[in-house]
């Protein structure tokens, strides 16, 4: 079923990790391959950022507020909202997002994001200690008893977290963490990661 869905921003940014639940899901979508900032992305969200997805006309910006809202709209790759399952998800979710993917984004920011004169390369230490740690506390809450991060059941939090290794791998933060290295791994030989990666 087409539900009109239009995602802008290009394949090697945070766009990727919603091409990848947009795959997992099996959806029909346009993807626009656009660069933060360019005219693509501003004509539908001011603020540039990527990505966007356009649903019926309507922008939804930031990655993990898409996923969310495709994952929760299509029954799949999620708990049902209100159950302790579903709130032990989100409190993964936002671990991954407090302490991985927002480290590995003040380390590209003072790579190259920022203008030159305004980088620090010497904070990367301190990233790669923090980054190492909160690997350490994640792997602690991960699920004995299956292969995703709440067992059995995938859900957005292992897609957001195998996008923030491979991240971590282009960045060359190492994965200390033995699990987290054979969780990256299985999550990035799926069929719908590499069908993302080509479209």
């Amino acid at each position: 079923m087409n539900m009109g869905y239009t995602l802008v921003g290009a394949v090697k940014s945070r766009a990727f990790r919603v091409l990848w639940t947009l795959e997992e899901l099996g959806l029909d979508y346009e993807h626009i391959d656009a660069a933060p900032q360019s005219a693509e992305v501003t004509r539908i969200s001011p603020a540039g950022k990527v990505p966007v997805l356009v649903v019926d006309g309507v922008p939804i910006t930031d990655s993990v507020a898409i996923m969310t809202f495709l994952a929760d709209r299509h029954g799949a790759l999620t708990f049902p909202a209100g159950t302790l399952e579903r709130a032990r998800q989100d409190s993964l979710t936002n671990m991954i997002l407090d302490e991985i993917d927002a480290t590995l984004w003040t380390a590209a920011k003072h790579s190259f994001v920022l203008p030159e004169d305004k980088r620090l390369p010497a904070i990367k230490d301190s990233l790669q200690w923090e980054f190492a740690r909160a690997q350490t506390n994640l792997v602690a809450r991960m699920a004995e008893d299956g292969p995703f991060l709440m067992g059995e059941t995938m859900t957005i939090a292992d897609i957001l977290l195998a996008h923030c290794g491979g991240w971590a791998i282009n960045a060359k933060f190492p994965i200390t963490e033995p699990r987290l290295r054979d969780h990256i791994a299985m999550m990035r030989d799926r069929p719908a990661f590499h069908r993302a990666i080509g479209g």
